[in-house]
């Protein structure tokens, strides 16, 4: 079985985090989100990925990823010049698939549940998809699956009065009877090639969609509150450790730290706490709870709680930050003490 990356989009809703790249690189847990999703195809036994890149800095993805092999992958690249929806950046990898079932999976869906089970059922079924499907409290965001006796008898995408509220997620296991199916689509009112009206399709000329729900955890990280949501998630599924310097005494819960950082003393650290290597944690700071602090990061006088600071941040100011992420490179200085709710694109610097 291979699999598919959807690593495109413009990811509007995310700017001005999306403005110097994609954000499916933006990080979770110090990771690139769609690192994670790499994880769960190679998990199932996938080995061969296409990643179907397009917009702003897709060139990064490719300088991220390279061939895979840091992964224990092979990966493909595939472009998509415009963004015509999923089903269209499906149908631009049939060449790749051949005569192979396969999974894709949309770059911005995090889950931590193991999908091995399903894809090896899925292999050895005659279905020609199988979906998996997530209870959500706010369906008419998404594609819905109607449900009915333990079957599927019906997709939709987005509508106004859903009659589940079972969400269908950005993972898909499909045969290549789904190329066919796509090349006879016609766009959506959104003017793209939609998955669920193709899924729908196969679903009325009588082939077997069968479904798997995720009951634990799932989240498609379309705004900044989701990826907060999903990094606090994270974090507290880690286990502790410690590869650099903690002076203070002043620590609880679970704390990651990575090699070459230092926790000076008299700085409070309340888990789930992740910081990368090579940091500064000043003995005027309070870390927690629920923050994740990329590599080469200088703290000192702030108290950061429920956030996302990425990597070569420095935050030096009295101030409290929270609900924040704030991109790669960022400086944040102030001689102010009040709180703040931040979201700062790469390379940002202001002074509060």
């Amino acid at each position: 079985m291979k699999g598919i990356l959807l690593h495109g989009g413009h990811g509007t809703r995310l700017r001005p985090l999306t403005h110097t790249g994609p954000k499916q690189l933006l990080p979770i847990a110090n990771k690139p989100m769609s690192e994670f999703c790499l994880e769960s195809m190679k998990d199932a036994g996938i080995t061969e990925v296409a990643i179907i890149i397009g917009g702003n800095g897709s060139n990064k993805v490719k300088e991220y990823y390279q061939n895979g092999n840091r992964l224990g992958l092979k990966i493909t690249y595939i472009e998509q010049d415009t963004p015509k929806g999923i089903a269209h950046a499906i149908s631009l990898c049939k060449d790749f698939v051949g005569k192979e079932k396969f999974l894709v999976f949309l770059g911005d869906n995090i889950i931590q549940k193991s999908i091995k089970d399903i894809a090896e059922k899925f292999e050895n079924d005659s279905v020609s998809a199988t979906i998996l499907l997530c209870e959500v409290d706010n369906p008419s965001r998404f594609g819905i699956a109607d449900v009915k006796e333990g079957k599927i008898v019906k997709i939709m995408e987005k509508p106004k009065d859903p009659p589940t509220n079972l969400a269908v997620t950005g993972i898909y296991f499909l045969t290549p009877k789904i190329f066919e199916i796509i090349s006879r689509l016609k766009p959506s009112w959104r003017n793209e090639y939609e998955i669920t009206d193709a899924l729908d399709m196969l679903l009325k000329e009588n082939y077997k969609i069968t479904y798997a729900t995720i009951t634990d955890y799932w989240k498609d990280t379309g705004t900044p509150e989701d990826i907060i949501n999903a990094n606090n998630v994270i974090l507290q599924k880690l286990e502790s450790y410690c590869h650099g310097i903690i002076e203070t005494e002043n620590i609880s819960g679970n704390i990651m730290i990575g090699k070459g950082t230092i926790i000076k003393e008299n700085a409070k650290i309340v888990g789930s706490v992740l910081i990368g290597e090579n940091c500064n944690i000043e003995s005027d700071c309070m870390i927690g709870p629920n923050v994740s602090i990329g590599d080469n990061s200088k703290l000192s006088k702030c108290h950061i709680s429920d956030s996302i600071i990425m990597e070569n941040c420095v935050i030096d100011c009295e101030t409290k930050i929270k609900n924040s992420i704030i991109a790669s490179n960022s400086k944040i200085l102030s001689k102010k003490n009040k709180e703040n709710i931040l979201l700062l694109g790469e390379g940002t610097k202001i002074l509060l």
